[in-house]
């Protein structure tokens, strides 16, 4: 049993073929290890939907749908429809990951835009708060954002990288702030700078799971059961007890995905 209780994973991708073997295993444990809910985050359109299959296999997975900046190269108007009509399904909860990558330039910049616009424009259609990727990109991605800020339910920055001057900017119109394993690194000196000039009511907490495992695991599959290390990361500097941010991002998080809400978490 986990000495916290009532986390929730607003980032995850139990989809990853890393999972094959012991997924079932995985996702059944949550309860035991203090953690409520999970969000499974689409990064291609095969992802998508098997984020979608596992909010109806597990009550508490709920699913995002989108395509990642470096994946869109293969995305097209069919599946754009095919997301918004699969967005009736109350478990979805949320457009996502989309955004910008200048990073890996896994497509062109021309088509990030394109299909981030595209993409925003889905979320505004349905009512959905986006998950966004940035990386590399903050100015283009803050461009983008503010056409948007007014028209989205809701913007969370995923696996936020940037300074916290920008988080400042990004603040400014609304943006929340995904919070994970890199907080516990001893270079991620912007990070917790950003952490420690933002609200607690600014946070969620991720792990980009099976990515970004935290300190003592770094370079190691990553999953759920490691998110304490990132709430007592993060309650170290806002001085606080590691209850009292996983408390707060909880309720967080219920705010930002309010379909959550609707289903026993």
């Amino acid at each position: 049993m986990n000495k916290y209780k009532g986390i929730i994973d607003t980032h995850a991708h139990y989809d990853d073929d890393i999972f094959n073997a012991d997924r079932k295993e995985i996702l059944m444990s949550m309860a035991e290890k203090g953690i409520e809910a999970v969000i499974n985050v689409g990064s291609t359109v095969k992802g998508a939907y098997q984020s979608i299959e596992l909010a109806k296999k597990y009550d508490h997975v709920f699913a995002a749908v989108g395509v990642h900046p470096d994946e869109v190269h293969i995305l097209n108007e069919e599946e754009i429809e095919l997301f918004s009509a699969s967005t009736a399904y109350e478990k979805i909860v949320a457009i996502g990951e989309i955004g910008l990558d200048y990073h890996n330039m896994g497509s062109e910049k021309e088509l990030q835009h394109k299909w981030f616009k595209r993409q925003l424009d889905l979320a505004v259609s349905v009512g959905l708060p986006v998950i966004i990727h940035s990386r590399d990109a903050a100015a283009d991605t803050i461009e983008i954002l503010k056409e948007y800020s007014e028209r989205l339910t809701g913007c969370l920055m995923h696996c936020y990288s940037y300074s916290a001057q920008t988080a400042i900017e990004l603040k400014k119109m609304g943006c929340k702030f995904g919070i994970g394993g890199v907080v516990t690194f001893k270079n991620a000196k912007k990070l917790k700078e950003t952490v420690d000039i933002l609200e607690l009511e600014d946070i969620m907490l991720e792990t980009d799971a099976p990515y970004l495992a935290p300190e003592p695991y770094r370079g190691k599959r990553n999953t759920s059961f490691l998110l304490p290390y990132i709430a007592e990361a993060v309650a170290d500097i806002k001085k606080v007890t590691p209850q009292e941010v996983i408390d707060v991002t909880r309720d967080n998080s219920l705010r930002f995905f309010s379909r959550m809400t609707s289903w026993e978490v």
